[in-house]
């Protein structure tokens, strides 16, 4: 059987980036939500610290590393009573979005629901699997259904919007009533702006009990370790046992420089006090220069990117940017119901960022 997955969206915007690229003042890319700012020394330090080190590592990832999630959560984000036994370092979190509905045993004849504007590796990931996807955001969408998985995500890429904790609440009790997996997408969990985000492992969100839960994490954004794909799983103890075997027999492992990194990084409030200081920044340069210039900025009240409209089809906008130099994404990426708005990402030097809102001014 062939295996049908949808084109990779990036690969339609070769036009406009050319377009971009062409003007005088160069390539403004907004588009990916790539970092652009160097990876703080003392992870860079932690990384070469272990370099000599010629074994496999583990796949459960070091004590030291799962004591860190759990001491960083509690710190950051005000979730207690997780093992270090419930953690499971990841290669980034893509590779997890894509591959854990399989790696927890859903396949044809499932549901998963993901969210109406959504990350497009949840699609995917349900059909690697072979399951089904439905696009709902409101639980009386889904009617009798018995879905197996349905993915969260908040704050929410690409829109940033931020799910609060009667929300949270509602759908934790609605999936453990049903049986399905609920995960919580929460890589952008540290970068709130006009709200606090919760995670779904916050007592007042799930009392307590993981049970049924998990919640992914990413230092990408945080951190600015894209490159370094580092990022982690945790909740429910017997669901993190479960991947853990699986990952176990198919190598799925995080390097051993990496996870020392990890750790460094999830110790370190200040490097990312600083890196949320850098992206609130551009997030109001770009924003003014938007609104200024008739752009609506529709949520986007948390994460790393603006969720903007101009009141006309997405790809009209994508054009009349990429003229200005600025290269940004249709909101049809996310789903069927992005077709009017654009994708800005906080992710470009301030230099970029402040020449983009000049070419708008």
């Amino acid at each position: 059987m062939t295996l049908r997955l949808p084109d990779f969206p990036w690969d339609s915007l070769a036009e406009a980036t050319a377009t971009a690229r062409d003007h005088s003042g160069g390539l403004v890319d907004l588009s990916v939500g790539t970092p652009v700012d160097p990876v703080p020394e003392a992870i860079r330090e932690a990384l070469a610290s272990v370099s000599e080190i010629p074994g496999y590592p583990a796949t459960h990832g070091t004590p030291a590393l799962r004591a860190a999630v759990v001491d960083a959560l509690r710190r950051r984000h005000g979730v207690v009573g997780l093992e270090p036994d419930a953690v499971l370092p990841t290669i980034g979190s893509k590779e997890l979005v894509a591959w854990l509905p399989r790696l927890l045993g859903v396949g044809p004849g499932d549901t998963v629901v993901i969210p109406e504007l959504a990350y497009p590796t949840y699609e995917v990931g349900a059909l690697l699997a072979g399951a089904s996807v439905l696009r709902a955001d409101g639980l009386f969408a889904l009617g009798p259904r018995r879905p197996r998985l349905v993915w969260l995500n908040s704050p929410s890429n690409p829109t940033g919007r931020v799910l609060g904790v009667e929300h949270l609440r509602k759908v934790v009790g609605w999936a453990r009533e049903r049986g399905a997996f609920l995960v919580s997408d929460e890589c952008y969990l540290t970068l709130g702006w006009d709200v606090e985000p919760v995670s779904i492992l916050h007592p007042d969100v799930c009392d307590g009990r993981t049970d049924g839960l998990l919640a992914v994490h990413s230092l990408s954004k945080s951190a600015n370790l894209a490159s370094y794909r580092a990022g982690f799983v945790t909740g429910d103890p017997a669901l993190v046992a479960r991947l853990l075997a699986v990952r176990k027999h198919a190598g799925m492992i995080v390097p051993r420089p990496v996870q020392e990194a990890m750790t460094v990084a999830l110790a370190d409030d200040a490097a990312l006090a600083t890196q949320r200081e850098r992206y609130a920044r551009r997030r109001l340069v770009l924003q003014k220069a938007l609104q200024d210039n008739g752009f609506q900025v529709d949520h986007s009240e948390a994460g790393l990117y603006l969720w903007a409209t101009h009141g006309e089809d997405a790809w009209e906008t994508v054009g009349w940017l990429a003229e200005r130099g600025i290269l940004v994404a249709p909101g049809t990426f996310y789903g069927p119901t992005g077709g009017r708005h654009v994708r800005v990402a906080l992710t470009a030097t301030d230099e970029r960022v402040e020449a983009a809102a000049a070419r708008l001014a």
